[in-house]
């Protein structure tokens, strides 16, 4: 489960930035620190990136940054929002989670209804996995669970959340900053998820 990787000049060219654009991204946090992979080739040292993140990365920086100042978009795209409160009722309005998951979770959860970033982020996560199919109530609830014991790991800016099954049992697990995944064989990856991705959509829909 390797990323492919795409060299700096390869991405220059196929975004169509120029170098002191991709530099300014990095200096300003809007591209993390750890996408920017030094390798040994025949030439040299050269930079690499994990192709499909810098590329959804560049183009989501190019859609908003004409109404954002690259300020607001850093701010989006950092991992921590730690003073965002909001009331379940707005959760729903806002599209980040539907009612019935909402119940589902206050069931799983006696917290209240009022949600910090870390809550408003696990709501989010059940609402996309139970709504895609991809995970079942009893597969919820082992995630809730998962998100709640490593909730300071998440706030590194690559992790990632994983169920597999293998005979019927289902097993949930995060990765932070993995490069690669290898399963015991009959071992199937249902979720591949990527939690700071759920973190930029949830901001974009609050923007």
């Amino acid at each position: 489960m390797s990323e492919e990787l795409i060299s700096k000049k390869d991405l220059l060219d196929l975004a169509g930035i120029s170098y002191g654009q991709l530099y300014r991204w990095k200096r300003k946090d809007l591209i993390p620190e750890e996408w920017f992979i030094r390798k040994s080739t025949f030439t040299g040292q050269e930079t690499f990136f994990p192709k499909e993140k810098i590329l959804e990365r560049i183009d989501k920086i190019q859609t908003m940054k004409e109404n954002l100042s690259l300020d607001a978009l850093a701010d989006m795209f950092s991992p921590n929002i730690s003073d965002l409160q909001l009331e379940k009722d707005e959760l729903i309005k806002r599209n980040i989670v539907s009612a019935a998951v909402m119940n589902f979770y206050l069931e799983n959860d006696q917290s209240g209804f009022t949600f910090n970033f870390p809550r408003i982020l696990e709501v989010y996560v059940l609402e996309k996995l139970l709504q895609s199919g991809e995970i079942n109530l009893d597969e919820g609830k082992m995630v809730l669970q998962v998100l709640k014991n490593h909730a300071p790991l998440i706030k590194q800016k690559s992790c990632e959340l994983v169920i597999t099954r293998k005979l019927g049992v289902s097993s949930c697990l995060l990765l932070i900053n993995a490069e690669a995944v290898y399963l015991e064989p009959g071992t199937k990856m249902v979720v591949l998820l990527s939690l700071m991705t759920c973190m930029e959509e949830i901001k974009s829909k609050l923007l």
